[in-house]
């Protein structure tokens, strides 16, 4: 199997520039129909609407909805016969196993795996510490995600990753230099949310872990997510599709049980 039709998606909306990035590296070869939300849907994980509005854009489609609106639409009705479906780039790392559920980038690639549709999912890590979010990013400040986008939509086919893949996590560096290396990884398992109530009613969440994004301070091992970017790789995580089930003699034996009392 090879792709030659890809549906582009992202969750920070249609005119984000790293859905531009991807798709100018992608354009010219393959047959890319654009179909992302309205306006940005960030963190918004697997949400699904009821309905939505669907119109049509310079790129494809813009639909008024989540990410994993967008897959559906897409790949159920506007774009049926989509080889692959690209998610991002997103403006933003997308690290570690707790994050994978809330991003919407990622999810986009979730929900194309259970078309039977493999999936690339694309971030790239923004240094800044809390702040990162504050930084205007160019086109080309995406170079090291783009490049490596393609080089996975090019060639992941034809080795047979997709045959034991559903979606392939990719996080890149900002391009700053030379060409990064390409790492296989694991998502982190490193965990730290806290929750500090304030008084008054309200409860603010914290993740330390955008303070911690040093090479000195990172707290992950070589081979996840993580420590790749920090090391100015990119990660590429092979994973599939979530809620696998194991097996559990103790809960098999308190389900013998459920009717004797």
């Amino acid at each position: 199997m090879s792709a030659d039709r890809i549906l582009l998606t992202n969750d920070d909306g249609i005119d984000a520039v790293g859905l531009r990035a991807l798709r100018d590296a992608l354009a010219d070869d393959y047959d890319v129909v654009t179909v992302a939300p309205t306006g940005d849907r960030s963190s918004v994980g697997r949400a699904l609407s009821d309905d939505v509005t669907v119109s049509e854009h310079e790129l494809g489609y813009a639909v008024d909805g989540t990410p994993v609106d967008c897959v559906v639409a897409g790949l159920d009705e506007l774009v049926p016969d989509a080889d692959c479906v690209v998610a991002g780039c997103n403006e933003g790392a997308n690290l570690g196993s707790y994050v994978l559920g809330r991003s919407g980038t990622v999810s986009a690639a979730v929900e194309a795996a259970f078309f039977g549709v493999p999936a690339v999912a694309t971030s790239m890590y923004v240094p800044g510490g809390e702040d990162w979010w504050k930084t205007d990013l160019e086109r080309d400040q995406f170079g090291h995600a783009a490049r490596a986008t393609r080089y996975l939509v090019d060639n992941a086919f034809d080795a047979g990753v997709f045959e034991a893949v559903d979606y392939l996590n990719v996080n890149a560096p900002i391009a700053e230099g030379d060409t990064a290396r390409m790492r296989v990884t694991r998502p982190s398992d490193w965990y730290g949310m806290t929750a500090e109530h304030d008084g008054n009613g309200g409860v603010t969440f914290d993740d330390p872990i955008w303070g911690r994004m040093t090479e000195a301070d990172v707290p992950d091992p070589v081979g996840t997510d993580r420590r790749a970017v920090v090391d100015g790789e990119v990660s590429v995580s092979p994973l599939v599709v979530p809620h696998g089930v194991a097996s559990d003699g103790a809960l098999d034996g308190l389900a013998e049980r459920y009717g004797d009392q």
